[in-house]
């Protein structure tokens, strides 16, 4: 299963406001060939670690592709790129944030291709709740963990509703 994580607090040039630009990044993976099995509703989410940025809308989609993990990641950061995403720091406002957040069973350190699973994704509310609807059965590869038990693990400080 393959999953990719996407999230933005910031308009966008080309499609406006969050949840259209977010749109604009599941039809351009679609466009590049990436099918879209399924996806989570939109959420909206205090920024973590917390700032007076505004809130986030973040969502989860499964996706199937030929692509290898690190070919779909350039795929992710191109996507990005073309909807206004510019790095700069960590942790700042964004047009829009794509992350390959697991590939199948693919453990991995990052030394050729992409860390896998992603490093923080069992940390982070906004992207477990939505993982949650879509894939209630995924076990994080690496810690073995459900997304129920890694969900109760949380604590209660990540602020997140459904939209």
């Amino acid at each position: 299963m393959i999953l990719i994580g996407l999230g933005a607090n910031l308009p966008s040039l080309r499609h406006g406001p969050v949840r259209a630009t977010l749109e604009g990044a599941l039809l351009a993976l679609a466009d590049a060939g990436v099918r879209v099995i399924a996806r989570s509703r939109w959420y909206e989410s205090a920024p973590v670690p917390p700032s007076d940025q505004p809130w986030f809308v973040n969502g989860v989609a499964r996706v199937e592709t030929a692509r290898d993990p690190a070919d779909l990641l350039d795929l992710l950061l191109a996507i990005e790129r073309g909807l206004g995403r510019e790095r700069r720091t960590a942790a700042e406002p964004r047009v829009m944030d794509l992350d390959l957040l697991a590939y199948g069973e693919v453990i991995s350190d990052g030394a050729e291709g992409p860390v896998l699973p992603h490093p923080r994704l069992h940390e982070r509310a906004f992207v477990l709740l939505p993982l949650r609807e879509i894939a209630p059965d995924w076990r994080h590869p690496a810690l073995g963990r459900s997304v129920g038990e890694l969900i109760e693990a949380l604590g209660g400080d990540q602020e997140i509703r459904p939209l």
